[in-house]
């Protein structure tokens, strides 16, 4: 198992986009155009970042990109600041109701790419007709000023690909995650400085907030997948008032615990990998024969046998569970891909590793030549630590993997240590998870889809009726996130809301 699996893929909330993505057409809006700031009364010491005002460039595929500025520590405004990148296309109606801010999920996802290269998979063409689409990179992301963890690829490399010694949880095996873990942190904090200690999801809200203000809008309209959707609760908790129209697509639970998130994501994959398996009977090219019990057993199998004798791969990186159970879920998030994930099983039981590589390297971000797309990995560890830190304690670790054993077999063994990542991470986190309720907000749509591998049902269910003013729509069916990727009952509701303030009577079940 290597150490990706343990520290990320255990808390893995991210929207991944298909393997191929379109753009729209518009008109390449003119270079030079600012902004309007809502000039409203902030505390002492905000205004400068309040008041900015940003100057939109031309940029690549003719949208507009601009860059702000925000303070790298929101409690002390007059310190260092930090940049945040941003990138819109503007309403192709040309009146715009405003702005809105889309972000994609990770966290450490790239809204900013998000939005410049799929843009009509991140929204459909009424929302790109009523309102400017922004995208952004959350503080330590990408573009915006980034969290960074090795001066060499090949540190990345080692530490997503490379497999620990000993079998997992045992002594041995635990110490060698831990130092690993330590050891990259220690080289993040080396590398990133005092931002390392800034990447929390409420400063990251604090953000959110300038940015709607500096884009003129007086309340944020925003649509958050994901982890998203976290950011998006953050900020109706911190702001409420400023609320505008919110929608929130595969929703996270705030409250959940470590175990918790781990235990239903695990079983949430688990589904997810029935709903392949039962699909793939029908299929010419299905790698498996007999039942769906009898292929989740074979799979199991699989990677148990390649803990135990990785297979090499021509560059020299061996594909051990870890690197197997990355390429397996990659296409379980959108049950479009499923064609991949039968490709993926039939190579890898003839000894390929190469297409479970690649698959692997599309989920971390890592490009043919070796080299890394922005720093989704890097991120990610650094706000799931700032955010939920652990204990560590190394009987309770154990106890759990063997309930996240029983209650997902397959999925269940690779979810399991998590408790060695975070513990050792050398800032200390800074939120608590607790329920958000948001009292005083406008009202707030939440998307949930019944078989979400990623951000399961229950969560959705649980946000929207914690959430004060919080509204479930429920698509029923597969993959994760449902807006402008399932049916015309989700993408109806989601642009009614968005662009009228329709809130459903009831739940659509879609």
């Amino acid at each position: 198992m290597t150490r990706r699996a343990v520290t990320a893929v255990a808390l893995a909330m991210i929207v991944l986009v298909p393997l191929s993505g379109c753009v729209s057409w518009f008109l390449p809006p003119s270079a030079g155009s600012t902004s309007t700031p809502t000039a409203e009364d902030v505390a002492p010491g905000l205004e400068p970042f309040y008041t900015q005002v940003l100057t939109w460039s031309n940029c690549d595929g003719g949208m507009q990109c601009a860059t702000a500025e925000a303070p790298l520590d929101w409690s002390d405004p007059g310190g260092d600041a930090i940049n945040l990148s941003l990138v819109r296309q503007p309403a192709t109606s040309g009146t715009a109701l405003g702005s809105l801010l889309v972000n994609p999920g990770g966290p450490g996802g790239s809204g900013f790419d998000f939005v410049k290269d799929t843009v009509d998979y991140a929204t459909d063409e009424r929302l790109q007709s009523s309102f400017d689409i922004v995208g952004f990179d959350p503080r330590g992301v990408n573009r915006s000023t980034p969290v960074t963890c090795y001066s060499d690829p090949s540190e990345l490399d080692a530490f997503i690909y490379d497999i620990l010694p000993g079998a997992p949880g045992s002594d041995g095996w635990i110490a060698a995650a831990n130092a690993t873990t330590a050891k990259f942190g220690e080289r993040c904090l080396e590398l990133t400085g005092p931002l390392l200690g800034h990447v929390d999801t409420p400063s990251a809200a604090r953000d959110l907030d300038m940015l709607r203000a500096i884009l003129g809008d007086e309340k944020l309209n925003y649509l958050g997948y994901s982890y998203g959707t976290l950011l998006g609760q953050v900020y109706a908790e911190l702001f409420p008032t400023k609320t505008g129209r919110l929608v929130l697509d595969g929703a996270v639970d705030p409250a959940s615990d470590d175990f918790e998130g781990t235990a239903t994501q695990a079983q949430g994959f688990e589904s997810a990998l029935k709903a392949f398996l039962e699909d793939c009977r029908s299929q010419k090219d299905c790698p498996f024969s007999g039942s769906v019990d009898a292929s989740l057993t074979t799979i199991r199998a699989l990677l148990d046998a390649l803990d135990a004798s990785p297979i090499a791969n021509a560059d020299g990186r061996q594909l051990g569970s870890g690197a197997m159970f990355t390429a397996i879920i990659l296409p379980l998030y959108n049950a479009d891909n499923w064609g991949s994930l039968r490709q993926l099983f039939a190579t890898v039981f003839t000894g390929d590793a190469s297409y479970a590589f690649e698959l692997a390297d599309t989920y971390n971000g890592r490009d043919p030549d070796g080299s890394y797309a922005g720093n989704q990995t890097e991120a990610f560890i650094s706000i799931n630590c700032l955010d939920a830190h652990g204990d560590g304690d190394i009987t309770q670790m154990r106890s759990e993997a063997a309930e996240l054993t029983r209650l997902a077999p397959v999925f269940g063994p690779q979810m399991s240590w998590g408790g060695t990542g975070c513990p050792n991470w050398p800032v200390p986190s800074k939120r608590d998870r607790t329920p958000i309720v948001a009292p005083g907000s406008a009202d707030i749509i939440v998307v949930g889809t019944t078989n979400d591998p990623a951000t399961p049902y229950s969560w959705a269910q649980t946000v929207a009726a914690t959430l004060e003013n919080g509204h479930l729509v429920t698509y029923d069916g597969e993959g994760h996130t449902a807006y402008n990727k399932s049916n015309d009952c989700v993408n109806n509701a989601v642009d009614d809301f968005l662009i009228a303030g329709t809130v459903p009577s009831a739940d659509p079940k879609c």
